[in-house]
């Protein structure tokens, strides 16, 4: 990867991480509310736990977004963490925090090996955009 590229990706994995540091620290979403009213209390718990599992998404995608930063400080990024081969650059473009080649990512979703926490394709594809 020459380095235009990796600035390229630095430029939008930086983009992401303040972007998402910015949306965590909103945590209001999460304040348990009292009612009188027993549906109203079912509704606003249903919601107070959609906010939760979104701020551990976006929590899981920012480790992953920082971590890729620190692969370009180090060198590693680009490399696949498992099989060490470069990952495609249309999947750095698809995904530019991933740690994994496409087959690797396949295999870690299969179980076919323990993928760090917070690696699946499932987590990691809903919020490439």
């Amino acid at each position: 990867m020459n380095q235009t590229e990796l600035a390229k990706y630095k430029a939008v994995l930086e983009k992401k991480r303040d972007e998402l540091a910015h949306g965590l620290r909103n945590r209001e979403d999460i304040a348990i509310e009292k009612t009188p009213d027993a549906l109203d209390e079912v509704q606003l718990a249903g919601e107070r736990e959609l906010a939760i599992r979104n701020l551990d998404r976006e929590s899981n995608l920012l480790r992953n977004v920082r971590s890729a930063l620190a692969r370009i400080a180090d060198g590693s990024y680009g490399v696949c963490m498992h099989c060490e081969e470069d990952i495609k650059p249309k999947r750095m473009d698809a995904v530019p925090w991933t740690k994994y080649c496409i087959r690797c990512q396949e295999a870690a979703d299969r179980h076919e090996f323990s993928p760090e926490p917070g690696d699946s394709l499932d987590e990691l594809l809903p919020n490439a955009a």
